[in-house]
């Protein structure tokens, strides 16, 4: 495994984050892995040098978190794992119980550590961008839960540019504890990020986690040119990238993707890996993973490298599309 500082900040992470979603309740969504599916993963990961597992309350209304939370006293050692979480989704029907207000936040910061069985989180991340809270409000919350010690570092999550340059320059104004990482939807075939997203991050010193880096298995190759899913997760889950939303372009980019792949005898998932893990802006894509072999091929992603005009090829034909994941 290698290493990387998250943003410009000390911290090293993992350059494979594993992205806990999917472990939780069947009841929430059917593809979900319960606790006992689950913490195989999450111990190969650990024995594997990946440092870095993001969640977030709203996954299976905290039942990750929970499972998260009593792995990583299991199999590891607290201070050896840079554990992430985030704040903004709906919990329960009560009006208060979602966005960015300073009620919520300080609420759910709570709860989340009570599930994940610790006294602090490593980063703390804003879900979503919420419109109806004034920015001044979520950073006052945000920072002063760093100042109680109860994260060590803040991020963000998809939004566009215009927004998280609001919330930078608001801490930079009030001195308030700033982001330091984007977790943002980025792949071979979703690649608008690239317009103002990923200069704004480089040039703020922010680092890069994108989440769906397969495209929700796209890349992969769990659907057919007729748009047909091949895996539960893309037969069930009502994602924003369904078969009527890939384009032309999409299929040839994967095509690309494969015949690398076997030029070079590795997996289709490993070439969009290491294509994401090329760019400049990224540090760790956000891997999910139901099948020991989605996380066979993260971690082996890290060893293919890639040259420059080899990247340019597989992103030579994208196709702009409308703006997606913010919401």
């Amino acid at each position: 495994m290698e290493y990387m500082r998250l943003g410009t900040t000390g911290l090293k992470v993992s350059r494979i984050c594993l992205g806990c979603m999917t472990y939780g309740s069947p009841n929430w969504r059917d593809w979900v892995l319960a606790e006992e599916e689950a913490r195989p993963f999450i111990k190969c990961a650990l024995e594997s040098g990946i440092n870095f597992f993001d969640t977030a309350d709203v996954y299976s209304v905290g039942r990750s978190e929970e499972i998260v939370g009593k792995a990583m006293k299991d199999f590891a050692r607290r201070d050896q794992v840079v554990l992430a979480t985030k704040v903004c989704g709906v919990m329960s029907d009560d009006v208060n119980d979602r966005g960015l207000s300073r009620k919520h936040i300080m609420a759910s910061i709570d709860n989340s550590l009570r599930r994940l069985g610790t006294d602090f989180v490593d980063l703390y991340q804003i879900h979503r961008f919420d419109p109806t809270t004034p920015i001044e409000e979520t950073v006052e919350a945000l920072h002063d839960i760093v100042k109680a010690g109860k994260a060590r570092y803040i991020g963000a999550s998809s939004m566009y540019a215009w927004q998280f340059s609001k919330y930078l320059h608001t801490q930079e104004r009030s001195g308030a504890t700033k982001f330091v990482s984007m977790q943002n939807f980025y792949n071979l075939v979703y690649r608008e990020e690239e317009r103002e997203m990923l200069p704004l991050c480089r040039d703020a010193g922010v680092g890069v986690i994108p989440w769906s880096p397969l495209a929700r298995g796209f890349l992969a190759g769990n659907r057919s040119r007729s748009g047909e899913a091949q895996t539960t997760r893309a037969k069930s889950d009502a994602n924003i990238l369904t078969a009527s939303a890939f384009l032309d372009s999409d299929y040839a980019i994967r095509d690309k993707v494969d015949a690398l792949a076997q030029e070079k005898g590795v997996s289709a998932a490993q070439i969009a890996l290491a294509w994401l893990l090329h760019q400049p802006a990224v540090t760790a894509p956000i891997v999910g993973a139901s099948k020991m072999k989605h996380l066979d091929d993260a971690i082996a992603a890290v060893s293919v490298k890639l040259s420059d005009d080899e990247a340019k090829h597989l992103s030579k034909g994208y196709q702009t599309r409308r703006i997606l994941g913010h919401a």
